[in-house]
């Protein structure tokens, strides 16, 4: 970040379309996910994904239903592998990959998950004296600001919304000649700290053999132009669409792709502080996601509630442990009351435990598909699902306020 004393200052984020192909193992993640959710809301989940040409692996460790798995108990019945297969297929196709080297219903698609590790679960069940712990160790972060109505950071949230509006042209058929593969990349000038206007916007797309570029560009820039706030695009030479050239192969074909390897994508576009830990495929005993979600939702409450400008929260655990280890919050010097009394406040008012995570934000439900791309956060709760988006709502302002 550039900066001087007066908070003058750029700053960039980037994006990737759910047909990037570390996106897609996000997505086919999150699907098997969402289907042993879908058999038991307390199902344990771990599914990591790998792509490339015409092939899908999924490795990991599941605890789902009886029925679900073979006589030995350590292995998926043949039923179960053959649903999570058409479930995966179902969701590559729904991305709309359907070329020559990555194809929903030509690709291979390996299934190595197995049973979970009994020592895993011994250390997250509640017992007769013991509540649920924490399935992993860990330190998470949340974060709100005022950069947009949705508390976002400004140059994340507009880089996401890019890319959604390009997909949506494309699943759409108005803008037939892009493939799934997309990323974009925006970078805003601040005055006083405040997101003021684009210095330069990159767009890649994957594009049909056929499309000129001078085409493409123009369709891209209109995009553009009707995501960024009036005034903010930047000048024609700082506008960059597929600049090495043509990008005919794309997704897995062009690039394996591995689940979690987007995880600034995934929350703030770099402006906080990341733990380091990824979202997709973990079900939510795993704090890497639940801590994560309650701490955005805090913070985004504390600015709902406008208690401060920005907020900053940490969590940390330890596995098999269910109170967290600390909270930590930092309003950069924003805040209306002192970060040690909103630590205070918060600790009173939201049950941190992963169960209470979990009861507070409805977790586990079928959610997750739609979180694995666009970001996690910023997005709109869908009233119909509960849990959806539950951590973007700000029903704790007016009791902290």
């Amino acid at each position: 970040m550039e900066g001087n004393l007066e908070g003058n200052f750029l700053f960039t984020s980037e994006s990737v379309s759910e047909g990037h192909p570390d996106k897609v193992c996000d997505i086919i993640s999150d699907t098997v996910l969402d289907l042993c959710l879908s058999k038991d809301p307390q199902a344990r989940v771990a599914c990591e994904t790998m792509t490339t040409t015409n092939r899908t692996v999924l490795a990991g460790e599941l605890r789902v239903p009886e029925n679900c798995m073979s006589s030995n108990g350590k292995e998926l019945s043949l039923d179960f592998k053959n649903e999570i297969e058409m479930s995966v297929r179902k969701a590559v196709q729904n991305i709309g990959y359907e070329q020559s080297g990555y194809h929903w219903k030509n690709m291979v698609v390996e299934n190595h998950l197995h049973g979970q590790s009994p020592d895993i679960a011994m250390g997250v069940d509640a017992g007769d004296n013991k509540e649920e712990g924490a399935g992993d160790q860990g330190i998470m972060f949340g974060y709100a600001c005022k950069d947009t109505n949705v508390l976002m950071p400004a140059a994340i949230h507009y880089s996401h919304k890019i890319l959604q509006s390009l997909a949506e042209a494309r699943h759409s058929g108005k803008a037939s000649i892009l493939g799934p593969d997309s990323k974009s990349q925006i970078t805003l000038e601040h005055s006083h700290g405040k997101p003021v206007r684009a210095t330069s916007v990159v767009v890649s797309t994957q594009h049909v053999e056929e499309a000129s570029q001078d085409d493409i560009k123009d369709l891209v820039r209109k995009h553009v132009i009707d995501v960024l706030p009036e005034g903010w695009m930047c000048e024609e030479e700082r506008f960059f669409v597929n600049p090495t050239g043509n990008f005919v192969v794309g997704g897995p074909d062009g690039d394996s792709g591995l689940t979690g390897r987007k995880i600034i994508v995934d929350t703030y576009g770099g402006s906080s502080p990341h733990g380091g830990g990824a979202f997709s495929g973990k079900d939510p005993t795993k704090v890497d996601r639940s801590a994560a979600y309650i701490s955005r939702y805090m913070a985004k409450n504390v600015v709902a509630a406008n208690l401060a400008d920005k907020c900053t929260i940490q969590l940390s655990y330890a596995i098999g442990v269910s109170e967290p280890l600390s909270l930590y919050v930092n309003t950069a010097n924003t805040g209306k009351i002192s970060d040690q009394e909103l630590s205070k406040i918060l600790r009173k008012e939201v049950d941190l435990t992963p169960s209470g995570i979990r009861s507070r934000l409805g977790l586990n439900n079928s959610i997750y598909t739609p979180t694995a791309s666009y970001g996690h956060f910023g997005r709109a709760p869908n009233e119909k699902i509960e849990g959806s988006f539950s951590w973007e709502k700000t029903d704790l302002a007016n009791q902290i306020s």
